[in-house]
């Protein structure tokens, strides 16, 4: 009995890239949001003003572009020929849920200021 090896394409590059800093990303906006709230649930709040409110605001336009870096890589990958496509699959659609919940964020945050 003869065996022969089915042959397997490579992991795209960009696909991998993509995974990884959308998760990388969706992780540290979720560690934003709970020191955010736990600054707020202090009894004095959380001073909008203050140096670590301005960091948080930092970091969530910082992690929604590390999104929209993840978005382009995953849409790469799975443009590019005779590479596996799940990492890429993965990115795009992490990065995109990623993106639509950090927009989110920010919409609610503006509704209840206003």
């Amino acid at each position: 009995m003869h065996h022969t090896a089915i042959p397997t394409q490579p992991h795209s590059g960009a696909g991998i890239a993509s995974f990884i800093i959308s998760l990388a990303a969706s992780t540290v906006l979720l560690i934003a949001m709970g020191i955010a709230e736990a600054l707020e649930s202090r009894p004095s709040g959380m001073n909008e003003e203050s140096a670590s409110a301005i960091m948080l605001g930092i970091v969530v336009i910082l992690t929604a572009l590390a999104q929209f870096a993840a978005l382009g890589l995953g849409i790469a990958a799975l443009v590019q020929a005779g590479r596996n496509k799940i990492f890429g699959v993965l990115g795009t659609v992490f990065a995109a849920t990623g993106l639509v919940g950090t927009l989110m964020l920010l919409l609610l945050g503006a509704l209840l200021e206003g």
